[in-house]
């Protein structure tokens, strides 16, 4: 039987996403989370030598069967937004006010129904990232088995959760961490590794702003929860924390990552509930062996770049949105 794949395979949920609970809330998200790193992984561990998607399409039909691929309209790699709405707020100063413990804002659906962050970037994925994605999974089911995977996703669910916990921790804390120190917190062994990863990371890290907090942006309509925003090497940074199997020392290896960091940044400068702006990003990349994490900075110059490629993910999501209630409202008729 010819499989199929399409990017609605990928967004499920998304209907169902309203009316969570904010247990279930946290859960979606860690699972969102789960969904992007893995789609970095498999994007990786595919592209360690020369083939193409072509050429592995080939090899995967040959194994698994053919695949016949939806219909997707391609995206133009250099245009601009329709609307390029400013990344920073002409109504608010560059300046901070340093004072105060950090900001934990938690998500709230019962105040807002405004789409995530990473739900719409799952959601404007290109052909190229759903064909990767749908290849790793099926190569993992074909090592691993149903259950097998089921349990390597939980398993990798579970060490994300403990590792943003650890982390809230650490830095509402305000004490600096060193791994081996009497004095400080211990936690679970799963996450031991991370931190170790990091600590070199977590030495520059001061004047913490915000951790695990809501960030909305009212006149784009889509939220997001930041990992956090403090001053790294003296510079204020939204800072998102990742985890890998794989190795990731150059920006290009985090994919969508930037996209996602410049949103939440946006975002964040919008929202009344912040009274300075950011707009300097950072993504570390967290390794469980312990091996020394790798930190890529995103300038300010950088950032809005990547705030375009939002605003178009953020215009391409809209129109999806307004295709399928048509679709539906026809339908009905």
């Amino acid at each position: 039987m010819k499989r199929i794949f399409h990017k609605n395979d990928y967004n499920s949920q998304d209907a169902r996403s309203e009316t969570m609970n904010s247990s279930r809330l946290e859960k979606t998200r860690f699972s969102d989370e789960f969904l992007w790193n893995m789609l970095g992984q498999a994007v990786m561990s595919s592209r360690v030598s020369s083939q193409t998607p072509e050429s592995l399409q080939v090899e995967d039909e040959h194994i698994y069967g053919p695949v016949v691929k939806a219909q997707k309209l391609s995206r133009p790699e250099m245009r601009e937004p329709k609307s390029l709405h400013p990344f920073l707020n002409p109504e608010r100063d560059l300046t901070t006010d340093e004072s105060g413990p950090p900001v934990h804002i938690q998500l709230n659906r019962g105040k807002s129904f405004a789409p995530s962050v990473t739900r719409i970037l799952q959601q404007t994925l290109s052909t190229e990232q759903l064909f990767y994605l749908d290849r790793w999974k099926r190569r993992m089911l074909a090592e691993l088995g149903e259950e097998g995977f089921k349990q390597y996703s939980q398993s990798i669910f579970k060490q994300g959760k403990l590792f943003h916990s650890a982390l809230e921790e650490i830095l509402m804390s305000g004490v600096a961490w060193t791994p081996g120190t009497s004095g400080t917190p211990e936690h679970p062994p799963d996450v031991q590794g991370y931190l170790q990863s990091i600590s070199h990371i977590l030495e520059d890290v001061r004047a913490v702003r915000a951790i695990e907090s809501t960030v909305q942006h009212g006149p784009l309509n889509y939220l997001g929860v930041v990992d956090c925003v403090a001053r790294y090497r003296g510079v204020l940074c939204v800072i998102d924390w990742k985890t890998s199997e794989k190795p990731k020392p150059f920006l290009s290896n985090t994919y969508d990552n930037p996209v996602q960091v410049a949103a939440y940044a946006g975002a964040l400068n919008a929202d009344e509930n912040y009274k300075y702006q950011v707009e300097n990003g950072l993504i570390v990349v967290a390794y469980k062996d312990g091996s020394p994490a790798h930190a890529h900075r995103l300038d300010s110059d950088l950032m809005s770049e990547y705030w375009k490629t939002w605003l178009l993910r953020l215009e391409e999501f809209t129109e999806q949105r307004a295709n399928q209630g048509s679709t539906a409202s026809a339908e009905k008729k």
